[in-house]
């Protein structure tokens, strides 16, 4: 009992984390590939921290074969994935931030279908369409093609990430050394573009490098408690935090931002309830 309450006040946690994710890119006045360069060095120091505190340091002296795929890992789901959201929010708005990133779950049932043999059910199919449908809603209404060109980078967002996801999957590590492998291949890609176009620094990077660690220590913890279904549906209203707090920071929020949103959440909510399935022989 103890361990399912643990479990869901930790997804509750990264809920609130991920949801100011949007809101502190978006503040952030420096340059966008010298601010995901310097968060992900940050989140890596912390990470590290935990991987010695933890023990995990012998694990990768044991299973070195996983470091080339781990730098696979931090070059989509860090140094690709960073980039498109932090020159994406800038291009965009945070509320849009918020909600366009949430088409991850879209791109998992894709990349899971085509690399992992997972099989994609008619219930799944339909609530697919509702997401992509909030999508509409929040992409195409009244914007600039500025505006569309950000609102397309954020789209990309969570494709690198789940890319990420999927090379992870199959790492011979603990969740938390994936992390700290992650985020410090993220960093020594980045560097020398954040380099050539002049490091900058700002407070933003402190939040932001804080947020990326205890966001995937938090997110870890909780599907290690829970089950992954659970903590999947915890977490998905965590736009609704960004779109609080960028209201008082000044930002419009629309109808379309409003029925989006509501289209996202149903459809995601609705879609990590379906089962699991695998492709078997002769199925498409």
């Amino acid at each position: 009992m103890r361990r399912e309450a643990l479990g869901t006040a930790l997804a509750l946690l990264g809920m609130v984390i991920y949801g100011l994710e949007p809101v502190v890119i978006k503040s952030n006045p420096t340059s966008p590939i010298s601010f995901a360069a310097l968060s992900a060095l940050l989140a890596s120091l912390i990470l590290w921290t935990a991987v010695g505190w933890s023990g995990g340091l012998d694990e990768i002296h044991e299973n070195p074969a996983g470091i080339k795929p781990a730098f696979l890992v931090g070059f989509f789901g860090t140094a690709l994935a960073y980039l498109a959201y932090s020159f994406g929010a800038r291009m965009s708005t945070a509320i849009n931030a918020a909600l366009i990133t949430r088409s991850e779950v879209l791109w998992s049932f894709l990349l899971a279908w085509l690399l992992l043999g997972e099989r994609i059910t008619k219930r799944l199919v339909v609530y697919s369409l509702v997401i992509l449908v909030g999508l509409v809603f929040i992409m195409v209404p009244g914007h600039s093609v500025e505006l569309r060109l950000g609102d397309l980078l954020l789209l990309l967002v969570p494709l690198f990430w789940q890319l990420g996801h999927v090379i992870a999957k199959r790492l011979p590590y603990s969740p938390q050394t994936i992390a700290a492998l992650r985020n410090t291949f993220g960093f020594l890609l980045l560097l020398p573009l954040a380099a050539a176009s002049g490091l900058e620094f700002s407070g933003f990077v402190i939040a932001e490098g804080l947020v990326i660690a205890a966001g995937q220590l938090v997110w870890y913890g909780s599907i290690k408690r829970i089950n992954l279904s659970k903590a999947t549906a915890i977490i998905t209203p965590a736009p609704a935090v960004a779109i609080g707090v960028s209201v008082l920071l000044g930002e419009t929020l629309t109808l379309y931002h409003v029925v989006g949103f509501a289209l996202i959440t149903a459809g995601t909510l609705g879609a990590i309830k379906v089962k699991s399935k695998v492709k078997t022989e002769g199925t498409p």
